[in-house]
C-alpha cells in the first residue's frame, strides 16, 4: 500500500507568502534556497541538508523590507522520494385539618389557585410519570427507578435519596394530623397525658408504632388496611355533604355554622390573612403535601401486576378525583361557615347590647367581643375540626381522618423504604448497603423500614404541622422538577429508546413543569430551596466523582451522543487555527495492560486536553477499555484492528481512526528495543509505519526507557511466584484476564511526581513546535509542575550569545515560560573513535559491501532487500550519521540526571535511506541513556504562534 499518494494536497506547497512554486523531488539542488532555509543548516549542523534549525521566520506572519522571507520546509519536501393507591395519599391531614383553615385565610378564591395550582403541577408531573413509566418494564424502586434509569445515576441517586427522605418525613407529618385529632377528642373529654404537645408526640409515637407492624408484615395486609381505610374516607365525605344541606342546630350556629348562606359565601371569598403564615405562598406551602401522594403508586412498582397501566391510569384519575374533591370542600365549607365564632349559646343580638360586628348579626348571633379580643374558639380560622362541625355525624369525620392520615402515612411508611432499598442495591453511595437487604418471598426491605421509622419519630417530636409540611414541600417539588426534567430530556434527545406507549404529554409541558416546581421552591421558602439544591448538587458531584459502574441507557448518555455529534460537525465547519492545535496522539500501545508506560506518558499531556487513542493490532478481538477506564483512570478510547501484519494494520489505523476534526495528528509508539535481534521485515515493517505517518501528514514520537515498554515478559518471569501466592486470587478471576492483569500491575515512573528535576529538549531541527509544546503542555500537570525546563540549540562558537538571545526572544514570544536556552556549539564537533566503531558494528551486519543496490552489478537477491545498506549509501549518510553519534555524546554530557529528554527526531527520505540506517539513528540518539527519551518530529507546520489571531 502506498500512502504517498493519500497526503494532504498542500503538502508540497512550501511558500507562506502566497507564492505557488512547487519543488522537485530530485537532490537539495533542485530547491529554492531562498524560500527554504537550508543553506544555514550547513553552519548549523556541519552538513548540508533541507532540515533547519529554528528561527524566528517560520512563526513570523510579517516580511523584511530588502530580504525573501525564509520558510520551514515542509515534511513533503524533507520525507517523500518523489493521507389507586394515590387518592388514599392524597387525602391526608391537609384536607380535614387545614384545608377549611387555609380557606379563611386565603379566602375561596385564592384557594381554589392555590388547589389548582398545586394540581397543574402533579397533573404535569403526572403526564411525565405516565410517559417515563410507560417507556420499557417498570421494576421497583418508584420514582428513584424513573429518574435514575432516564436522567441516569446522577440525579437519579440524588434525588433518590431526597425522595426517600421526604416520604419519611411525610410518615411524621400525617401521623402529627391523626394525633392532633385524637388529642382534640381528648381534650373534648377533659383527658390528657402531661400536655397538648406532649399528647401528640405519645400518640405518634405510638401510631408510627404500629403502622410500622402493620407494614413489616407485608404488602398483603397493608393493602388491605388501604381497602379498609379507602371506605371510611368515602363515608365521611358523604357524611360531610349531607351535613352541610341539613339546617344548623343553635348550638351548631353558635360555632358559626349556618348550612348554605351567599352572604357568607362572599365574606369567605375574600382573603382574611392572619398570622405569621398568613399569605398566599405560605398557605400554598402548607397545603402542597395534599397533592404530593401522587406518586405512591410509582413508589410500590414493584408490587404492582402491571404497572405500565397502574401507574398512568391511577395517577391520572387520581389527581382528578382528589382535586374535584378540594375544589368542593373548599367552596362548601365557605359557604357555610363563617371566620370566627365564640361557641356560647347566649351570644345572640337580642342578649347582647352594642355595636354588632361581622356577617353572624344577619343570622342574629354576636360574635363582635370575641372577634374584637381575637379570641374566638371557633370559626374557621380558629378551629382545625370544622368538617367535623359541619359533618352529618360528627365521629364519621373523626373516622375519616383517622383513614386519611393513617392511609397516608402508611403509604408513605411503605413508599420510603422501597425507593431506598432499591436505591441500596445500586450501590451509588457508600455505606447505605446495609439497608438494602430483602426479607421473605416478598423482598421486604425490613432494615429500611426501620430507618425510615426513626426519621418519622425524630420529626414526630416536633409535634407541629404547620412546621412540618413547609419542611417536605420543597423536597417534592424539587422530585417533581426531575421527573418534569426527565421527560423533557428524554423527549428532546430524539432517542430511539424513547417510546413511551402513553401519548398524552407534552415535553414542552413538562418544561414548564420543571421550571415553575423550581420558582415555586424559592418562593416557598428560598432557603428551604437552597438547602434542597445544595444536597442535589452535593450527591451529584459525589457520582461524578466516583463514576459507578452502571449504564441504564440514560437520556444523559442520549444527550452526550447528540452535543458529541453536533460539536463534531460543528468542527468541520471551521478552519484549524494555530492557537487551538492539540497534539491528539494514535499511540500503539497493543493491549495497553502490555505498555503501562507509554499509556501513562502520553495521558500526562492529553488528559482533559486532547484526544487520545491507544490502537492495537491484533488476529483476535479483545477489548481494553476498562483497563484503561478502571485501572489506570486514564481517558482514552480504545481502537483495535484484525491485519495480517503490524504495517498493514497500522496503515488502517492511520487512515481510519477519529471523526472528523477529531482524528490523531500524532503517532506515537515504543523504541523497537530489540530490533537488532528481530527479522529484517520486522524493521522494514517498523520503519515503514513511520514513512505512513510523514507520509499522512501525522506527526510522530517514539518512546524509548532503559528498561523497556513491554512488561509482558516481566510479567511471565514472576508468574510462578505470583502464581504460588495468590492462587484463590487467580482461581476467582479465571473468567476475567483483565482482572487478574491489573492484580499485578506495576506503577510506572510516569505515575510519580518528578520533584525538581528538570526536562531537557534538544530543539535541533524546526518541526512547527511540537518538540517544544510536549513539554509545555507537561509541565501544567501537578507531577510533572515543579520541574524546570531547559531548551538546547545548535549553534557557532563564534556567535553564541547572539544566537542565545534570538532564540530566547523566540521562545518568550510563545509565551511558553521557558527560561534556561543553552546554545550548543559543540555539537558540530566529530564524535569520539570508539563510539563511531560502536556504531559501525551496529550497523555491519546490514551491510552490503561490494555492490551498489541501484547499480548494475547488484544481482537479484540485493534488490529485493531495501534494509540493507550499501557503501555508497554509507558514504551519503555519513555526515548524518556522525551527527547522531554526536548527538547522543552531548546528551550523555547534559541531561545524566534529567527527569526526561526530549529530542527532535531525525528524518529519513522513503525509498532512499534503507530502513536499518534509520533504525540504527533511532538506537545511537537514545542509547545508553537513564531517564525516559521521547523522540519527537512534528508535520512541518506550526503549532505555536505569537499571534492573537
Amino acid at each position: 500500500m502506498n500512502l504517498t499518494t493519500a497526503r494532504s494536497p498542500f503538502s508540497v506547497s512550501s511558500l507562506s507568502n502566497g507564492d505557488d512554486r512547487k519543488f522537485s523531488l530530485g537532490g537539495c539542488s533542485s530547491y529554492d534556497t531562498d524560500s527554504v532555509a537550508s543553506r544555514s543548516s550547513g553552519v548549523f549542523s556541519g552538513y548540508d541538508t533541507l532540515d533547519t534549525p529554528p528561527s524566528y521566520d517560520f512563526y513570523s506572519n510579517t516580511e523584511i523590507f530588502g530580504r525573501a522571507k525564509k520558510s520551514r520546509p515542509s515534511l513533503f519536501q524533507l520525507h517523500s522520494n518523489p493521507q389507586i393507591r394515590c387518592m388514599l395519599n392524597i387525602w391526608g391531614v391537609i384536607l380535614y385539618l387545614r384545608l377549611p383553615w387555609i380557606t379563611a385565610q386565603a379566602g375561596i378564591g385564592l384557594t381554589w389557585i392555590i388547589i389548582l395550582v398545586s394540581s397543574s403541577i402533579t397533573g404535569i408531573t403526572g403526564l411525565s410519570t405516565s410517559a417515563i413509566a410507560t417507556n420499557g418494564k417498570v421494576k421497583g424502586g418508584g420514582t428513584y427507578f424513573l429518574i435514575s434509569r432516564s436522567l441516569g445515576p446522577e440525579l437519579g441517586g440524588s434525588i433518590g435519596l431526597i425522595f426517600a427522605f421526604a416520604n419519611a418525613v411525610a410518615v411524621a407529618m400525617h401521623t402529627v394530623g391523626f394525633a392532633e385529632t385524637v388529642q382534640a377528642l381528648m381534650q373534648e373529654r377533659d383527658v390528657s397525658m402531661v400536655d397538648k404537645l406532649n399528647d401528640i408526640r405519645i400518640i405518634g409515637v405510638i401510631t408510627v408504632t404500629c403502622l410500622l407492624a402493620i407494614s413489616m408484615a407485608g404488602m398483603e395486609w397493608e393493602s388491605k388496611a388501604q381497602v379498609l381505610f379507602f371506605f371510611v374516607i368515602m363515608v365521611s365525605f358523604a357524611s360531610y355533604i349531607v351535613g352541610t344541606i341539613i339546617p344548623a342546630t343553635p348550638e351548631k350556629q353558635a360555632k358559626g355554622f349556618f348550612s348554605y348562606r351567599a352572604d357568607i359565601f362572599a365574606e369567605n371569598f375574600v382573603p382574611g390573612w392572619r398570622g405569621l403564615e398568613g399569605s398566599f405562598f405560605g398557605m400554598f406551602s402548607i397545603f402542597f403535601p395534599s397533592a404530593t401522594g401522587i406518586l405512591a403508586g410509582a413508589n410500590i412498582s414493584g408490587d404492582l401486576k402491571d404497572p405500565n397501566v397502574a401507574i398512568p391510569r391511577g395517577t391520572m384519575l387520581a389527581i382528578f378525583w382528589t382535586t374535584i374533591s378540594y375544589l368542593i370542600i373548599s367552596a362548601t365549607i365557605g359557604s357555610c361557615v363563617l371566620r370566627d365564632a365564640s361557641g356560647y349559646i347566649n351570644d345572640t343580638v337580642s342578649s347582647l347590647s352594642g355595636e354588632c360586628l361581622g356577617v353572624g348579626c344577619n343570622y342574629g348571633w354576636n360574635f363582635t367581643e370575641c372577634m374584637t379580643n381575637k379570641t374566638c374558639p371557633f370559626g374557621l380560622s380558629n378551629y382545625y375540626q370544622s368538617m367535623s362541625l359541619v359533618s352529618a355525624f360528627a365521629p364519621l369525620i373523626s373516622a375519616g381522618i383517622f383513614g386519611a392520615t393513617l392511609s397516608s402515612a402508611l403509604a408513605c411508611l411503605v413508599s420510603a423504604p422501597k425507593v431506598f432499598q432499591c436505591l441500596c442495591k445500586d450501590k451509588l453511595y457508600p455505606g447505605i448497603g446495609f439497608f438494602g437487604k430483602g426479607y421473605g418471598k416478598n423482598n421486604e426491605p425490613l432494615r429500611s423500614y426501620l430507618l425510615a421509622y426513626i426519621i418519622a419519630i425524630c420529626f414526630i417530636l416536633i409535634a407541629e404541622l404547620n412546621t412540618i409540611a413547609p419542611i417536605i414541600s420543597n423536597f417534592f417539588l424539587c422530585s417533581y422538577a426531575l421527573i418534569n426534567f426527565s421527560c423533557f430530556h428524554a423527549s428532546i434527545t430524539n432517542s430511539p429508546g424513547w417510546r413511551p406507549t402513553f401519548r398524552f404529554y407534552s415535553k414542552w409541558l413538562s418544561l414548564l413543569g420543571a421550571v415553575v416546581s423550581v420558582i415555586i421552591m424559592f418562593l416557598l421558602t428560598w432557603w428551604a430551596a437552597l438547602i434542597a439544591i445544595g444536597i442535589v448538587i452535593f450527591l451529584l458531584g459525589y457520582v461524578l466523582y466516583k463514576k459507578p459502574d452502571v449504564n441504564w441507557g440514560s437520556s444523559m448518555q442520549a444527550s452526550s451522543y447528540n452535543m458529541a455529534l453536533s460539536q463534531c460537525v460543528g468542527l468541520n465547519q471551521v478552519e484549524d487555527h494555530i492557537k487551538n492545535y492539540r497534539p491528539q496522539c494514535l499511540v500503539l500501545s497493543g493491549p495497553p495492560c502490555m505498555r503501562p508506560s507509554l499509556v501513562d506518558f502520553i495521558s500526562t499531556f492529553t488528559k482533559n486536553h486532547s484526544l487520545m487513542i491507544c490502537a492495537n493490532v491484533i488476529t483476535l478481538m479483545k477489548t481494553q477499555n476498562s483497563y484503561l477506564k478502571k485501572l489506570r483512570r486514564i481517558k482514552s478510547f480504545y481502537h483495535t484492528v484484525v491485519a495480517d501484519d503490524l504495517h498493514v494494520g497500522v496503515q488502517m489505523l492511520l487512515q481510519s481512526t477519529g471523526l472528523g476534526r477529531m482524528k490523531p495528528n500524532v503517532l506515537v509508539m515504543g523504541f523497537k528495543k530489540n530490533w537488532r535481534k528481530a527479522q529484517p521485515n520486522n524493521i522494514e515493517n517498523y520503519i515503514g509505519i513511520l514513512h505512513d505517518a510523514f507520509d499522512l501528514q501525522y506527526g510522530a514520537c517514539v518512546l524509548r526507557m532503559k528498561e523497556g515498554l513491554d512488561i509482558s515478559r516481566t510479567m511471565q518471569a514472576h508468574g510462578m511466584e505470583y502464581f504460588k501466592t495468590n492462587f484463590r486470587k487467580i482461581f476467582y478471576s479465571l473468567l476475567d484476564p483483565e482482572e487478574l492483569m491489573a492484580t499485578s500491575q506495576p506503577t510506572t515512573v510516569f505515575q510519580t511526581r518528578q520533584g525538581k528535576k528538570t526536562i531537557d529538549v534538544y530543539w535541533l531541527s524546526d518541526d512547527g513546535g511540537l518538540t517544544l509544546l510536549l513539554p509545555y503542555l507537561l509541565t501544567r500537570k501537578k507531577r510533572w509542575g515543579r520541574c524546570k525546563v531547559r531548551v538546547f540549540v545548535g549553534g557557532e562558537a563564534q556567535k553564541v550569545e547572539d544566537q542565545k538571545q534570538e532564540l530566547k526572544a523566540l521562545i518568550s514570544r510563545f509565551r511558553l515560560g521557558f527560561q534556561d536556552v543553552q546554545v550548543l556549539p559543540d555539537i558540530n564537533g566529530k564524535p569520539q573513535s570508539e563510539h563511531i566503531k560502536r556504531f559501525e558494528d551496529l550497523i555491519a551486519p546490514y551491510r552490503v559491501s561490494s555492490v551498489q543496490k541501484d547499480g548494475q552489478e547488484a544481482d537479484e537477491t540485493t534488490k529485493d532487500f531495501s534494509w540493507m545498506v550499501s557503501d555508497e549509501e554509507m558514504e551519503t549518510f555519513r555526515a548524518k550519521s556522525l551527527r547522531q553519534i554526536r548527538l547522543n555524546e552531548v546528551i550523555q554530557d547534559y541531561s545524566r540526571d534529567a527527569a526526561l529528554i526530549i529530542v527532535t527526531m531525525p528524518v529519513g527520505r522513503r525509498g532512499a535511506c534503507p530502513s536499518s540506517l534509520y533504525m540504527a539513528w533511532l538506537e545511537i540518539v537514545s542509547r545508553d541513556l537513564r531517564p525516559p527519551v521521547l523522540l519527537v518530529r512534528g508535520n512541518q507546520e506550526n503549532v505555536l504562534t505569537m499571534y492573537c489571531q
